[in-house]
């Protein structure tokens, strides 16, 4: 339970980040350190460099930006919970942002931070999958965009290169912001989910059912095909692979999955 030796580094600015991260593909950026630092006392992550980036507040905001709402990277869950704009125009995003981990996680942890650290149990990865999210890097070659769903590469794999600062997520204002859900099945509130599901309209990404968020793409097949949300949720674990652990097998978790999918779908109608 004690990481490996490595070097410490705090960063004023997000060009100050970038230069302190150059050529060393082993540096870590360290937020609120949730998801990094447990990895690090396990032995799973052994950055020999650690940036801390916690203290860079041009990061932490949330913003109408016209067509989509911006998020700063290193706004808290709890800042996301609170926020006025995404309670007006993005409530699943403020609902899953309050339901995370303890009010300790949430007073600390971010949004970017969840992101890239690509938990497929982690509820905002799935949130962001189902709000058709744009990512925004910043790196030595300039700013780039990445679509939510190209994001996640592999268990704990993003596409971010080496070097590279996740700074903002942009979100595209839905058409019908009411008709949203986020379920997930827990043993106790604290827990990672073992099954989650986030809908918004006619998306619905899956937490917890394969090596990254997924999109239930037969779901939403089943949806536009005019299916009601039964008939739809019954195809929720189709090109699925979850997990089995001690919380759960497969077939558990496929039958949580068809059964919290069908809930959102009804709980999101209701709202629409």
């Amino acid at each position: 339970m004690i990481p490996a030796p490595f070097t410490y580094k705090r960063a004023s600015s997000v060009d100050e980040a970038l230069d302190l991260a150059a050529g060393d593909e082993d540096a870590k950026f360290l937020a609120g350190g949730h998801s990094l630092l447990p990895l690090m006392k396990l032995r799973l992550a052994v950055p020999e460099v650690l940036i801390d980036i916690g203290r860079l507040r041009n990061l932490s905001y949330v913003r109408d930006s016209g067509g989509h709402i911006a998020v700063g990277a290193l706004t808290t869950h709890d800042e996301l919970a609170r926020s006025g704009v995404l309670a007006s125009e993005l409530p699943l995003l403020a609902h899953a942002a309050g339901q995370v981990g303890d009010p300790q996680v949430r007073h600390r942890g971010t949004i970017g931070g969840s992101l890239v650290h690509a938990d497929p149990a982690a509820d905002l990865p799935a949130v962001v999958l189902a709000l058709d999210a744009t990512l925004v890097a910043q790196g030595p070659g300039g700013s780039r965009e990445i679509g939510a769903a190209g994001f996640f590469r592999g268990l704990f794999e993003t596409a971010l290169e080496p070097g590279e600062l996740l700074t903002e997520v942009r979100i595209p204002k839905p058409q019908a912001p009411g008709a949203w859900s986020f379920q997930k099945f827990t043993k106790r509130a604290i827990d990672w989910a073992i099954v989650g599901v986030a809908v918004q309209g006619g998306s619905v990404a899956l937490v917890n059912m394969g090596q990254t968020p997924l999109r239930a793409g037969a779901v939403e097949q089943a949806l536009a095909g005019g299916a009601g949300p039964r008939d739809a949720a019954a195809h929720a674990a189709e090109g699925t692979s979850p997990p089995e652990d001690i919380n759960g097998g497969r077939r558990y978790r496929e039958h949580l999955a068809r059964v919290l999918t069908g809930r959102a779908l009804e709980e999101s109608r209701s709202r629409a």
